[in-house]
């Protein structure tokens, strides 16, 4: 199986060393970003969504205009909208951006969003939620006749729609979390669960209890993604050096400030296992390195390895052994990263896999 590479973008140029996010949009800058990571030889680019962002969807629609191939994994938070409602929008999405490049990438969240209503539901209920929603998303897809619904968050009655998904059986869906409860609802609905970058001992964890919940739910145990920044240099000490410059850039940000509200914000169990993971030492492993996530907070993709383009290729290796099937890469300087991964990281990366592949199955069939 090829490794799957995903990047990201955004409306316009940012990252954590450019100060705050705004509502601001360049156009031109996002379709040279996306087209940037199309030459690069990304298979697609995660468009996040949140309180305060586009929308992720419109988002997809302009740049699937301005690329030929590139895929998208579409950031989505179940019950801001009508699951079937939802269910449609993805649909035609999937037909209008040509070739079924799209991929609905499901997050419950930390913390309940002010959209969401009242009473506001707490985190198990949200993913309990998230579970119901993507049944009735899945089933509207499906679907060849109305069905009725009648859950514990959602009561539907004849729901049909006849605008079904270019992709068979259904637009693919993808999950993240850390929660023993995101695992047991991904197993159910999707086929690619999102991690972010733990030291090897915390990814295989967390690989396991994945395993374990869908043996349990008797079906197939969705492929694993890995979020981690990627930070290189021609040299060991210049890689290094460029890391801590990133990181002073950082910590200059008044965003990520100690007491500001970014830095407040509640913490979920992804965002716990990252800070106690840098509370045992800023480097794991090959070149896993943590400042990069407690000077934000961890609130999400926010470790990093560090090292030349070879260290890193073996790094990110290291995960292929343990599992990981696609890695989501982004970088500090978001244009030029992509380029360099594309130049130096990707096909490495492919070509070691693959090779490891073949000897794996000469072994198995001497």
């Amino acid at each position: 199986m090829s490794i799957e590479f995903v990047g990201m973008v955004f409306p316009r140029q940012w990252s954590e060393t450019q100060g705050p996010r705004t509502g601001d949009f360049d156009l031109e800058f996002l379709r040279q970003h996306a087209r940037a990571h199309e030459h690069a030889g990304f298979d697609r680019v995660l468009i996040a969504s949140g309180p305060g962002s586009a929308d992720s969807l419109q988002l997809a629609a302009y740049v699937a205009a301005h690329t030929e191939r590139l895929g998208f994994m579409i950031a989505h938070r179940p019950a801001l909208t009508s699951p079937t409602v939802a269910a449609r929008a993805f649909a035609t999405l999937d037909h209008t951006t040509g070739g079924g490049r799209i991929r609905l990438h499901a997050i419950t969240g930390i913390t309940a969003e002010p959209q969401e209503g009242d009473p506001l539901l707490d985190k198990t209920e949200r993913y309990r939620r998230t579970d119901e929603y993507l049944e009735i998303v899945r089933r509207t897809w499906t679907s060849a006749e109305p069905f009725d619904f009648d859950g514990q968050y959602f009561q539907i009655k004849s729901a049909f729609s006849p605008v079904k998904p270019l992709q068979k059986p259904h637009i693919p869906i993808s999950f993240g979390g850390s929660s023993d409860i995101a695992y047991q609802i991904a197993v159910k609905h999707a086929d690619l669960y999102a991690l972010w970058g733990e030291p090897l001992t915390g990814v295989a964890e967390q690989i396991g209890k994945l395993r374990a919940a869908a043996q349990q739910a008797g079906v197939a145990s969705p492929r694993v993604s890995l979020s981690v920044r990627l930070i290189l240099g021609p040299t060991e000490e210049l890689a290094w050096k460029r890391a801590g410059e990133i990181l002073a850039q950082i910590q200059a940000n008044p965003q990520f400030a100690e007491g500001s509200p970014w830095r407040k914000r509640i913490k979920g169990t992804g965002s716990e296992r990252l800070l106690a993971a840098a509370a045992a030492g800023d480097r794991h492993d090959r070149a896993l390195w943590m400042p990069t996530a407690t000077a934000v907070g961890a609130y999400g993709d926010t470790t990093a390895l560090v090292g030349t383009p070879e260290t890193v290729a073996e790094a990110l290796l290291d995960y292929v052994d343990l599992g990981v099937t696609t890695f989501l890469n982004r970088g500090y300087d978001p244009y030029y990263d992509a380029v360099d991964y594309g130049r130096w990281i990707i096909p490495a990366v492919r070509a070691e896999a693959r090779r490891r592949e073949l000897q794996r199955a000469e072994k198995a069939s001497a």
